[in-house]
């Protein structure tokens, strides 16, 4: 299953400059997501992070990979956040990175769901960049009422 930009603005809350999923090239539902997100020079963080030679903070690269896990929870579980629900960051275990991200770069997600449990999924998850990882960790979310 694909989801265009459109698509995915249906299962996430966030709007620009923090919505870090561009596409969604393939889902399974309950098992896996991979998505893209196109690194572009004009993002606001590359401002400051670090002017003269910009790269993408690790902390964004563990955003839009959290994003991704939300966006499979939510097909998985056939709800949205308009629903009244949102899914929630709430673990991040052995995040390792291994070479920067610039801006031109296209960072490909990819999400696979490792148990879910009393309602708490655990996803391990890898970001790379021309099929070189570059960011993996292991993500935990649980479904809130906002």
């Amino acid at each position: 299953m694909k989801m265009n930009i459109q698509e995915v603005k249906n299962y996430l809350p966030h709007r620009y400059p923090f919505l870090l999923i561009d596409r969604v090239l393939e889902l399974n539902v309950k098992k896996s997501l991979v998505a893209i997100k196109n690194v572009t020079f004009n993002e606001p963080q590359f401002n400051g992070h670090f002017p003269g030679q910009p790269i993408m903070p690790g902390v964004m690269i563990i955003e839009a990979l959290a994003q991704a896990t939300g966006i499979l929870a939510f097909k998985s579980e056939v709800g949205r956040p308009v629903d009244g629900q949102i899914y929630m960051l709430v673990g991040i275990d052995k995040a390792r990175f291994k070479r920067t991200i610039e801006p031109g770069d296209q960072l490909l997600l990819e999400v696979n769901v490792m148990t879910i449990k009393r309602g708490i999924w655990k996803f391990k998850c890898r970001a790379l960049v021309d099929d070189e990882l570059v960011a993996s960790t292991e993500l935990m979310c649980t479904q809130k009422k906002s």
